[in-house]
């Protein structure tokens, strides 16, 4: 791993993790997790294993430690571990179309779905709640806002970082297209 690549994914970390904290939760203490979009622009950035493992581990621990959801901690890692991976096989199936914005947009949101479905399962599974309409509740008062901040976010944060990319010396996925 280059370590220009390591700054540029801990400034995207960092900004997400203030993002994060600042943002006030909304049902049940739970919050759109800027983190994730955060994580997904580094995914597109730098589509490997290791930059996915990184990313999604820091991402996962960071958000696990501000979270406001009780418990919430061993379900945000699992949560960012399975999403990052995921979104990287589907990037890496789909790299000639990834490339476009409207696709990596829908890309953001689809994994902001995974992300919330396997953060909510697994929390409630910890807490030992009533699955069934707790998270129904949650995830139309929490998940599907969070899909419309992180696609919004992305579409505007995304072309900032890939022009700065771009005028850099870092070498990307977007550098290199």
């Amino acid at each position: 791993m280059n370590t220009k690549n390591l700054v540029l994914m801990a400034l995207l970390v960092g900004v997400g993790a203030a993002l994060y904290v600042i943002t006030p939760g909304l049902v049940q203490g739970m919050k759109p997790d800027f983190m994730l979009t955060m994580m997904f622009i580094g995914i597109l950035l730098f589509p490997s294993v290791k930059e996915t493992f990184l990313l999604s581990i820091t991402t996962g621990v960071l958000s696990g430690l501000f979270t406001t959801f009780p418990g919430g901690f061993i379900p945000n890692i699992v949560d960012k571990a399975i999403t990052g991976f995921a979104f990287l096989i589907v990037l890496l199936i789909i790299k000639k179309l990834a490339s476009s914005m409207f696709v990596s947009a829908i890309l953001v949101g689809l994994g902001t779905v995974l992300s919330g479905v396997v953060f909510l399962s697994v929390a409630l599974f910890v807490i030992g709640s009533d699955v069934g309409a707790t998270f129904a509740v949650l995830f139309a008062g929490v998940v599907l806002p969070a899909i419309a901040f992180n696609v919004v976010a992305f579409l505007i944060i995304y072309p900032i970082v890939t022009n700065l990319v771009k005028r850099s010396r870092f070498k990307t996925s977007v550098s290199q297209a």
